[in-house]
């Protein structure tokens, strides 16, 4: 379901700002998921502690995106599985979605693909949203491309300009796949420094492959790893996110994810 349709499914229905509302925590139940005849996972129970951000590893191929787009609705968890959320409302409306791949419309200028929620909801976009959207632009460091088309800009640019629609849809979950791979290293800790600030308060479920990523930006870390995959215990590093990318304490949580990994 990637593709235009599947971000449409993701960002449907809008709810009333969601700043001003509690932590929305979410819990998945007895997820099963199979391709091929194969098991990716099955049964699988998992919870995201509203409010914060968890971050889940895993080397290729495990099912961390599998999840990532069942949590998102994107996936059909299986016979007898529930994705609830917390406080008994429908998950619909309150999640925003940021896939692997940028997904932005090639027709349309940044700015547009920024404004991509509210055009498929059949909104215009008033000039309040133009406005926020090119703020948010300015934030990843591209307010001067904002009428450039997706094929002029890089592989890392176009990534910022999915975070930059991701942050736009202003959700209370915010479901995001490998969203920094694409950019050099200075750019990578300067946006996850950005969003850690601006999505601070939100339930975040953030796939990676860099231990490192994971202990900067997550109040949890989880690894999953087998087949079919479980997910092991939180690590939980001690500080607030975007923790500093020297911290002792940090490398040495990561040789212990690596080790998790590995096992």
């Amino acid at each position: 379901m990637d593709g235009p349709s599947g971000v449409a499914d993701a960002i449907a229905n809008p709810p009333a700002p969601c700043a001003a509302a509690a932590p929305l925590a979410v819990r998945v139940t007895g997820a099963r998921l199979c391709f091929d005849g194969r098991p990716v996972f099955e049964n699988l129970d998992f919870s995201l502690e509203g409010g914060v951000t968890t971050c889940l590893l895993g080397p290729s191929g495990v099912g961390k995106s599998s999840l990532l787009r069942l949590v998102a609705g994107l996936e059909p968890p299986g016979p007898g599985a529930t994705i609830a959320a917390g406080d008994g409302g429908p998950l619909a409306g309150r999640i925003a979605w940021m896939a692997q791949r940028d997904l932005l419309l090639p027709w349309a200028s940044v700015l547009d693909n920024v404004l991509t929620g509210p055009r498929l909801r059949g909104v215009t976009p008033d000039a309040a949203m133009r406005r926020r959207a090119h703020d948010l632009l300015d934030e990843v460091g591209l307010a001067d491309r904002a009428g450039a088309r997706p094929d002029a800009l890089s592989g890392g640019m176009r990534q910022r300009v999915a975070l930059a629609r991701t942050l736009f849809e202003d959700r209370a979950v915010v479901l995001m796949d490998e969203p920094f791979s694409a950019l050099d290293a200075l750019t990578r800790l300067r946006l996850q420094d950005l969003s850690a600030r601006l999505l601070a308060g939100r339930t975040v479920l953030l796939v990676t492959h860099d231990p490192l990523e994971a202990l900067r930006l997550g109040h949890r870390i989880h690894v999953m790893t087998g087949r079919p995959a479980g997910i092991g215990p939180a690590l939980e590093p001690p500080g607030a996110p975007p923790r500093p990318v020297g911290d002792p304490a940090l490398l040495a949580l990561q040789a212990e994810l690596l080790g998790r990994l590995a096992s």
